[in-house]
């Protein structure tokens, strides 16, 4: 037999690009507008992780790889040949019915597995997550998708509290924990969300569960290509897994979840479904971040991403300040790069400035006050900023200054230094969270809506987006709602982007029927604002008619009157309980 060559941590290559997105009904993560398959590692359902027959190993003589690459139905099987000792790696295998050397016949009995010792104690603080989800229809808010299950991994850390992934426990009704060698669930309390990092924090308030369990420990920001393993439950079996590899890269990456973007390990260890929030280890058994997503494509083969422990840290200092997550801050403004030299000279830099140059600013933002257009961004708290948006990171590496940014906290003070009309200015302001005017989450709300005469009003969340038009909405969906989804920034504190949903139809509203996804830009000659502006003008309403202004110069009239009266009927009709949500009651 030929050789049978081996990596570690390595993933048979499926056949076509497959995104790690959520089993229907459970697409709940966000997608990224990257010419990639960027996919999140999302809890996986428990059916696919229990009774799939091709996870059993199998006896006998070993096959090679390719041959379960060609079928990308099947799992691959575990061969006794990633079983065997390190002294065969290279060499060839005795043929069938040829005895092996008593050598290596002894290292198979008691395998060496270089650098696992010191992690060993620390497993069993890792713990499988149960969790119940249910979801809210944003095309019917007034109901909720029917329930479902799912698994991951997550891990015990001081404090008595447990770390995850924030997908893991999205729109949760019930979570459960399970520790390693324990046939008891226990029922845990979900104490923070993290959405743009992707971490939970749980707890659980049985004093049986924490008896004989040590919390993990935290170590430093790897280097390149120091050793990490991946612990945790993914499919492919109910026991722990445990898959090697090294750090092949840092950078600030995008977040699937939050819609973000932060610090990031690249690993070529295997992440695959039920792995989310699981611990990545060091060769010293100390934690360097926590699994939660990986790269799905057919030009790519074992790209995981890890959240690296500054991140996580952030998290858990967060919610320990202030009692409850509150969110990484972020620069409210978009920039372009000044890497072109007569673009820096038009601007009036000296030869020795560099920066990036303001294109846009959030006008709801604490950098409206004090950073106009145009201004150039030389330093963010004293470091400066090079041509290309990079500031020094460590020894021959650079990274995105959004790191310096994404290192504070909700309200600390931060100093920049700009130039403007050639003239050096430096401020001092305090840092706050970026809202978009289209949200990637609603954080956990069930979804707004308000009903007159069958015209169901709601607003438009990135959820929303996905909900109407599927995980390819940002290829289906109406233009006009993506280009604000990507560029618009809201001009008020309070602005929502409010549309006509769907229209239930009735006698009332003939003519009407195919508004769909419209959006609603003034009542009765005054702008709206929100959806909870909208209700109340309609609801205090006493003009004869109720006059809707909708984009494209489109316009809805109806007699008030007779479209107040009609509401109650068409709710009954639809077994709707309420014309508005509860939040817009208050």
């Amino acid at each position: 037999m030929g050789e049978i060559k081996r990596k570690r941590g390595r993933k048979a290559k499926d056949s076509k690009p497959e995104a790690l997105d959520f089993p229907p009904p459970t697409t709940a993560t966000a997608t990224v507008a990257m010419d990639d398959v960027f996919s999140v590692s999302n809890v996986e359902l428990m059916e696919p992780a229990s009774t799939s027959k091709h996870h059993q190993n199998r006896r006998g003589r070993p096959k090679k790889l390719s041959k379960h690459v060609e079928n990308p139905d099947k799992f691959p099987q575990l061969s006794p040949s990633r079983r065997g000792p390190r002294a065969v790696e290279n060499g060839e295998f005795a043929a069938s019915g040829d005895a092996l050397p008593s050598s290596i016949v002894s290292e198979r009995v008691q395998p060496e597995w270089p650098g696992m010792a010191r992690v060993v104690p620390a497993m069993d603080a890792v713990v499988k997550v149960f969790c119940v989800h249910t979801e809210p229809n944003f095309s019917l808010p007034w109901q909720r998708k029917r329930q479902y299950s799912s698994s991951s991994s997550g891990f015990v850390i001081g404090g008595r509290r447990v770390l995850t992934n924030a997908h893991s426990v999205e729109h949760y009704t019930q979570v459960k924990l399970k520790k390693r060698g324990s046939d008891t669930k226990y029922l845990a309390t979900v104490l923070a969300i993290g959405t743009e990092c992707d971490i939970a924090m749980l707890t659980v308030d049985d004093d049986e569960f924490w008896v004989g369990v040590s919390p993990v420990e935290f170590g430093e920001l790897p280097a390149l290509q120091d050793a990490v393993t991946v612990v945790g439950y993914p499919i492919g079996g109910d026991t722990i897994s445990v898959t090697s590899g090294v750090v092949s890269r840092i950078e600030i990456l995008s977040y699937v979840h939050g819609s973000t973007e932060l610090l990031g390990l690249q690993i070529d260890a295997a992440i695959n479904s039920g792995n989310s929030g699981g611990p990545a280890f060091n060769d010293k058994g100390n934690c360097v971040g926590i699994a939660f997503q990986s790269l799905k494509h057919e030009d790519a083969e074992n790209i995981g991403y890890v959240i690296p422990t500054p991140v996580i840290l952030h998290f858990i200092r967060d919610y320990e300040k202030n009692g409850a997550y509150t969110g990484f801050p972020i620069l409210g403004l978009e920039w372009q790069k000044m890497e072109n030299p007569d673009l820096r000279e038009a601007m009036g830099m000296k030869q020795d400035q560099k920066g990036v140059r303001i294109r846009r600013i959030d006008p709801t933002g604490p950098e409206s006050k004090v950073l106009k257009p145009a201004d150039i961004i030389l330093s963010f708290d004293g470091v400066d900023i090079a041509n290309d948006g990079t500031v020094p990171f460590r020894h021959g590496e650079r990274i995105g200054f959004s790191y310096l940014v994404s290192q504070k906290y909700t309200g600390d003070s931060a100093a920049i230094k700009v130039l403007r009309n050639s003239e050096t200015l430096s401020f001092n302001y305090q840092l706050a969270t970026y809202r978009r005017l289209i949200p990637a989450h609603n954080e956990g709300r069930p979804p707004s809506y308000y009903i007159v005469a069958g015209f169901v009003f709601s607003t438009v969340s990135v959820p929303y987006l996905r909900s109407e038009y599927g995980k390819d909405y940002e290829y289906e969906a109406p233009v006009k709602l993506l280009d604000k989804l990507l560029h618009s920034m809201p001009q008020s504190p309070d602005e929502q982007l409010v549309v006509v949903s769907q229209v239930l139809v009735a006698d009332i509203n003939i003519g009407y029927e195919d508004i769909v996804n419209t959006q609603v830009l003034a009542f009765n000659g005054k702008p709206v604002k929100n959806l909870k502006s909208l209700a109340n003008m309609v609801e205090s309403c006493d003009d004869e008619f109720l006059k809707f202004d909708l984009e494209y110069q489109q316009i809805v009239v109806l007699r008030t009157s007779t479209a107040k009266a009609a509401t109650s009927d068409i709710l009954a009709t639809h077994c709707i309980p309420s014309a508005m949500s509860n939040d817009l009651k208050t």
